[in-house]
């Protein structure tokens, strides 16, 4: 294992790279306020991150990751375009993986530039690629976009489209919610008696639901099962794009084929196409490199376009050397009516000298 000492000089050396780009060096604090991440991700965020509080500061999360304090210091005082970088610990708990490290370092670049996303996004993973060259890694990309606009283009009720955009970062249940609004699965007995009118307690009213949420709740309920269930035509054709892994060139055709059926996703698949390009321009071998219709769907859920990851190829066991993608959505939620588009990525130089070490 490499010692921290080393894995801080790799770190200084990646972020040198960046820094060659005109990228300005940025260090958020350790604490950041737990109240930002827990509107951004409700209170599951607490099974991932450390939490702590004092009488001064309030509640307060060791950063999970950098991405949401650079996006916050820049939407308040940041001028267009520019360009981030920074290198420190993260800290995640890993009560499911305790063989995982619950620190490490990560070192990241941040892009905010509105004049051309896609050659952005290709800005960033094309200097990820080169600072990777000579790993045993593969690059696997893909746009969580392209289902979002799939989602949004159900001919269902809005409030099904919301539920299952909140779970697209949780794939079973997104799958599970597909299954249930398509009428595929059974309704449990417990609420066919609560729809019918059947259910009565004489039990007290506790947790933070008060009486009048919980019958708003059951309201719902009852709207949605009066909603026509999804047609087997379209929750097929969200199965097909979810099934979507091919090379890039191979996956542009299947894409461009579904979009014929899903006109919804038609500009999402543009956008697709033009980053492939982008991509070539900056020499990246396109014609080799994966595109995933779900992958990034379980990574921070700030991802709304581009993402992408670099695994090594024999070592299942590690996560990620690298990942990132385009969040343009959490800069209008942390910006206060201004938003600007934005794409990141961070690199984890423990795990580069892991690999190295092994060859």
């Amino acid at each position: 294992m490499p010692t921290r000492s080393e894995t801080l000089a790799r770190a200084t050396a990646l972020r040198a790279i960046f820094e060659g780009q005109g990228a300005a060096l940025v260090e958020p604090p350790i604490l950041q306020p737990a109240g930002t991440l827990l509107d951004l991700y409700g209170e599951d965020i607490r099974a991932r991150a450390y939490v702590t509080s004092d009488a001064l500061r309030g509640e307060q999360m060791m950063r999970p990751d950098f991405t949401v304090p650079v996006v916050q210091m820049h939407m308040a005082h940041g001028a267009e375009p520019a360009r981030y970088t920074y290198a420190g610990e993260v800290f995640r708990r890993q009560e499911h993986d305790p063989d995982r490290p619950n620190e490490f370092v990560q070192v990241g670049y941040e892009v905010f530039d509105r004049k051309d996303p896609a050659a952005a996004d290709a800005e960033v993973f094309a200097l990820i690629h080169d600072a990777l060259a000579g790993l045993p890694v593969r690059a696997v990309t893909g746009d969580i976009g392209v289902l979002m606009a799939a989602v949004q283009g159900l001919e269902t009720t809005q409030a099904r489209k919301d539920a299952l955009m909140r779970h697209i970062w949780r794939p079973r249940r997104f799958r599970a919610l597909l299954e249930r609004f398509a009428g595929r699965s059974a309704v449990p007995a417990t609420r066919v008696a609560l729809l019918a009118g059947k259910a009565a307690t004489d039990a007290p009213v506790i947790g933070l639901r008060s009486p009048d949420e919980i019958a708003a709740r059951v309201q719902a309920l009852k709207e949605d099962a009066a909603a026509a269930p999804i047609s087997a035509q379209q929750v097929d054709l969200i199965e097909a794009l979810l099934d979507v892994r091919e090379t890039m060139p191979h996956a542009l055709s299947r894409l461009h084929d579904l979009a014929v059926d899903m006109p919804e996703i038609a500009t999402a698949v543009a956008r697709v196409a033009e980053r492939e390009a982008a991509l070539a321009a900056r020499g990246v071998p396109t014609d080799r490199l994966l595109f995933e219709a779900s992958y990034g769907r379980a990574s921070m859920e700030y991802y709304d376009g581009f993402v992408f990851g670099f695994r090594a190829e024999a070592r299942a066991d590690l996560p990620a050397i690298a990942s990132g993608g385009r969040y343009d959505a959490l800069t209008r939620r942390l910006g206060q009516g201004a938003e600007i588009p934005a794409v990141g990525g961070v690199i984890r130089p423990g795990l580069i000298l892991e690999l190295e070490g092994a060859q």
